[in-house]
């Protein structure tokens, strides 16, 4: 996964799609930017709260600094480490998104007499506008931080990136991630229908070609 995703729309939007009620305030800070997602950065999440569905804000970072780059996904839920978020309700969560990106594998000459840089790719899920993402969160030295969880590619995100695809839930599996057991969230670990999805690009928002 490329860590750079999307979530437009504003928080009340996701409180009716997910029928949840806010647990903390919005941030009022400039620094917040809820629409771009990168690493490090504060997003909108949903997890459980006092037995119902909240929503919250946490870092994309779910060691909080405590590795050389932030951890922004996890795979191998056997380890140790995601084993024991993955085995606990309460550590669990998920990340509204309304696309993600993965770059192109190959450089593009965009004929301005610089260097050739990767593309962006833009990947929409098309029967669900938002849509949530399957993760884990717990308590660091910085706060509250999250990551998401990757699976197998399908055969869309594939062409791009091989290795792996975020968890793409359909909307009846959110209580059954949220709530349900360890072996629950493993059988959910699978990569989401191909035909399910668009994806639009290569577009180049740091450089424009010449006309």
């Amino acid at each position: 996964m490329c860590n750079r995703a999307r979530m437009l729309g504003e928080p009340e939007t996701i409180i009716e799609h997910f029928k949840a009620g806010w647990i903390t305030g919005k941030p009022m800070d400039s620094r917040f930017d809820p629409v771009e997602l990168r690493p490090k950065g504060r997003a909108y999440v949903i997890r459980q709260h006092e037995g119902a569905r909240g929503l919250d804000v946490m870092a994309w970072d779910v060691l909080g600094g405590a590795a050389p780059w932030p951890m922004t996904n996890v795979r191998n839920l056997a380890l140790s480490q995601w084993k024991a978020l993955a085995s606990n309700p309460e550590r669990r969560c998920l990340v509204p998104l309304t696309e993600f990106c993965e770059w192109t594998p190959e450089t593009h000459d965009l004929g301005d007499g610089k260097k050739p840089l990767k593309g962006e790719m833009w990947f929409q899920v098309t029967d669900q506008p938002i849509f949530a993402v399957g993760g884990f969160w717990q308590h660091t030295k910085e706060g509250a931080g999250f990551t998401m969880v990757t699976c197998d590619p399908n055969e869309l995100v594939a062409q791009i990136h091989p290795k792996a695809m975020i968890t793409i839930l359909h909307p009846d599996d959110h209580e059954r991630w949220l709530t349900g057991s360890y072996d629950d969230v493993v059988a959910l670990q699978r990569p989401y229908p191909a035909d399910e999805m668009t994806v639009q690009g290569p577009v180049f928002p740091t450089r424009q070609a010449l006309a």
